[in-house]
């Protein structure tokens, strides 16, 4: 269990590993998004932990990297000893085996990937204040929750080269991002999606990166729907959430595509995302650590910003996105 002490650290760094202490159902694992400048590579690797995994010879721990090939869909997943794990509590750094992923880059040693990437320039996190610990805002701090999130770089610059599958693949220029998550549990029912490759027609969408994300929240015996999505572009974070008095306007899940749009303080976002098909990863749900989700790197996303005053900020396709639909979508719609 973590001491009070342990728990206020958690919620000052939410890029910093969280399960110090704690034995039974913890999960906790950071989404690391490589993208060559040319978009011809793309890849997710995915660092983390389960705790207290429950199967024949009782309760056991195990560290994991998570690999996914945005292009192929291919997926594979390496467990590794607990022992050969190590993570930061105060920043991001993360060690598993051979690998090692930090504000200064991934240094791999996998099948699929070997080689050293660098990240050009600082990581751009989602701010955390007092006021607003990170992306989850006050939510952020209620002990109870069963998953939390946090958002280690919207986007920033690669540099190096890595080997991938036996040939050198140049990732200088390329665009890379950061997220993470930690708790007990996925949600039930969620649709996530991000891109930080913005391709505007009107606006700016050379800084542009998107995370966006709604699911069944358990809360005190009962459930919500609660989203989070943050949209930064020219310089500033835009955001629309369950705890900033935005609402949804509409949310369509259909068999091809999620359509989307919010309203808040920050305007109105319209979102239009199209499925494909990608790759299956590992989650943890209550009553299994391990299920299988699928997820793609392959997925493209019309979309719109406009400010109060009804002018339009932002209007273009975000490509090589993340996203994940995943669960009880029905239920998810009929909160």
């Amino acid at each position: 269990m973590r001491s009070p002490a342990a728990w206020l650290r958690g919620v000052r760094h939410p890029e910093g590993f969280h399960g110090r202490g704690v034995r039974h159902g913890f999960f906790e694992g950071w989404y690391v998004k490589l993208v060559s400048e040319d978009r011809a590579a793309r890849w997710a690797v995915i660092p983390g932990v389960f705790k207290g995994l429950a199967d024949a010879r009782g309760e056991r721990d195990e560290a994991f990297v998570q690999v996914l090939d945005g292009l192929t869909g291919r997926s594979w997943y390496h467990r590794f000893p607990i022992e050969e794990f190590d993570a930061a509590e105060r920043g991001f750094d993360v060690c598993v085996g051979a690998n090692r992923f930090s504000a200064a880059g991934a240094e791999l040693d996998l099948p699929q990937l070997r080689g050293s990437v660098g990240f050009a320039g600082p990581l751009e996190p989602w701010p955390v204040t007092f006021g607003e610990p990170g992306i989850m805002g006050w939510y952020g701090m209620v002990p109870f929750l069963e998953c939390f999130h946090g958002v280690v770089s919207f986007g920033h610059g690669l540099t190096g080269t890595l080997d991938v599958e036996g040939a050198p693949v140049s990732f200088d220029g390329g665009r890379g991002y950061v997220e993470k998550d930690w708790g007990s549990a996925f949600p039930s029912g969620y649709v996530w999606l991000a891109s930080n490759h913005v391709d505007a027609g009107v606006g700016d969408g050379s800084d542009a990166s998107l995370v966006a994300s709604v699911a069944i929240i358990p809360w005190l015996g009962t459930a919500f729907r609660g989203f989070i999505v943050g949209f930064r572009h020219g310089g500033r974070l835009y955001r629309w959430a369950t705890w900033n008095r935005a609402r949804e306007r509409t949310l369509q899940i259909d068999d091809d595509r999620i359509r989307w749009s919010l309203e808040g303080p920050d305007g109105i976002l319209q979102l239009d995302a199209r499925r494909v098909r990608g790759g299956l990863l590992h989650a943890p749900v209550r009553t299994q650590m391990h299920q299988r989700v699928e997820e793609t790197l392959d997925a493209t996303v019309v979309l719109r910003h406009v400010d109060r005053d009804g002018r339009v900020l932002l209007e273009g396709t975000a490509a090589c996105a993340g996203l994940e639909v995943v669960g009880d979508t029905d239920r998810l719609l009929a909160l």
